[in-house]
């Protein structure tokens, strides 16, 4: 693989990350590992990866107020590792910032997909710190902002950049490509997640409710995404 895809373990278990390290390095990627929050910190300081895995009970610090503080500087990809069907920890993860979860036990093989549909999301697979601007053409304005479909870019009146996830952006632009159109949970689920996660309806509500603090003048009383009771959401266009 000519451009390696950058992958940080974290888990206080040395034979998971071994066994995770020992599977994607024959798939081309290159692993690093971490047992806690100081350790990823020491790998952060000097390379940011294309992608975290970030395990939610470690030791000291959680996987939660790790990815929190992740998210506060960066726009890394987040994998986070919860405990089996546990929809509390997925929910909290998600309302962090992270792009999707994978219940423990798991496969590998769904692992590695997993990872590939996150990176297609973002839309990239180099250091996400370093996103160059690039010709577009695709621009939708929500609200004040404008969301620019074909850098994956979410932009302020004066041209800087909001930082978003690629899971917020996969809903912006399913929103976006269906101006006063009701979608479901279910559509949305299908025209932004791609169905590589298991769905459940709540993921989609913390999504809405954190894109609605970016784009929404008064988030409690939303007027570009509307919820449509019993049904889904509505984006419409030109409100303010």
């Amino acid at each position: 693989m000519a451009n390696p895809i950058r992958v940080i373990v974290v888990d206080d278990e040395p034979d998971i990350r071994e066994v995770i390290a020992a599977y994607l390095g024959k798939h081309g990627f290159v692993v690093s590992g971490a047992g806690d929050g100081q350790e990823l910190d020491a790998h952060l300081a000097s390379n940011l990866p294309d992608l975290l895995i970030l395990d939610v009970n470690l030791p000291g610090e959680d996987g939660f107020a790790i990815a929190r503080r992740v998210r506060a500087s960066s726009v890394v990809p987040i994998l986070m590792l919860t405990a089996a069907d546990d929809t509390v920890d997925r929910v909290v993860g998600l309302e962090l910032g992270a792009d999707d979860y994978l219940t423990k036990p798991f496969d590998l093989r769904e692992l590695r997909a997993r990872i590939h549909a996150v990176l297609r999301r973002t839309g990239q697979t180099r250091d996400p710190r370093q996103q160059q601007p690039e010709p577009t053409a695709e621009l939708v304005r929500f609200g004040d902002l404008l969301l620019d479909l074909d850098a994956h870019r979410l932009l302020r009146p004066d041209g800087t950049e909001l930082e978003i996830t690629a899971m917020e952006f996969d809903l912006l632009a399913a929103f976006a490509r269906n101006p006063n159109r009701v979608l479901s949970r279910d559509r949305l689920l299908d025209l932004a997640h791609n169905r590589d996660s298991e769905p459940f309806d709540r993921s989609i509500d913390v999504r809405i409710t954190r894109i609605r603090r970016k784009v929404e003048r008064d988030p409690e009383k939303p007027q570009l995404i509307k919820t449509m009771r019993g049904t889904g959401y509505m984006f419409v266009p030109g409100k303010h």
